[in-house]
């Protein structure tokens, strides 16, 4: 079958709770391929809960419903503190980015339990900057970063990707409200191993850039399934 926008393909989908250190409870669900170990896991990170993201932001949610199936890849998305979708509402409340560091660490806590392997954060938005500031961390192996918009995250925060020497990917839309792919190459500039991709006529949200952005993904996290096949045959 051709694989389409609302297309779910199979996978071993179960929800979870993660555990924050300073005692919430977030809501999550964690993607596994059906018919074998994943490759690589992504611990994605939602867009601006104040501005309507949430683990179902498009991108995320297909992420969630292809990558498992087409490239063994394991997806774990969540809340965090006080954001709402419909699989329902974590606890807390939005903290402009600040007391979201827990939130972070509960998601690779949790990633840790399961044994998943080779973990990479994918963060979106508001969600590159958490990535930024709390994600570099001995157990991620990299990050790639969907519209960064550098809003919460600074220098210091690209300085110590810079000196981990673990992989940052930007994958920038060349029509972006807040950081453009000129000014993106310019501001990561100062981590060595960045790579800035820039995707022409592609706006924030990345609305018809589906297949572009998650190519560019498993190009990256699982490269034996890139490009993604753009249809399925159930077995």
């Amino acid at each position: 079958m051709d694989i389409r926008a609302n297309t779910v393909l199979p996978a071993d989908r179960r929800p979870v709770t993660l555990h924050t250190a300073d005692g919430l409870q977030l809501v999550g669900e964690l993607s596994l391929p059906l018919d074998r170990p994943p490759v690589a896991t992504l611990v994605c990170l939602h867009p601006l809960p104040t501005q309507g993201g949430f683990m179902d932001s498009h991108l995320l949610k297909k992420a969630a419903w292809r990558l498992p199936a087409l490239a063994g890849v394991a997806v774990l998305r969540f809340n965090t503190r006080g954001t709402t979708s419909p699989h329902g509402t974590s606890e807390g409340r939005f903290d402009e980015g600040e007391s979201e560091k827990y939130d972070v660490a509960a998601a690779l806590d949790l990633a840790e339990a399961e044994d998943l392997p080779g973990i990479w954060l994918l963060g979106w938005s508001f969600g590159t900057d958490l990535a930024l500031r709390y994600g570099c961390d001995p157990s991620v192996v990299g990050a790639i970063l969907i519209s960064p918009p550098l809003r919460f995250s600074g220098p210091g925060d690209l300085e110590q990707w810079a000196a981990s020497g673990k992989p940052l990917l930007a994958i920038v839309p060349e029509l972006d409200d807040y950081l453009q792919p000129p000014q993106a190459r310019e501001r990561f500039a100062v981590v060595p191993q960045a790579q800035v991709i820039g995707v022409p006529r592609a706006k924030h949200l990345f609305v018809g850039f589906t297949e572009t952005v998650l190519d560019e993904i498993v190009r990256r996290v699982a490269p034996d399934a890139y490009p993604l096949a753009r249809t399925y045959e159930e077995t």
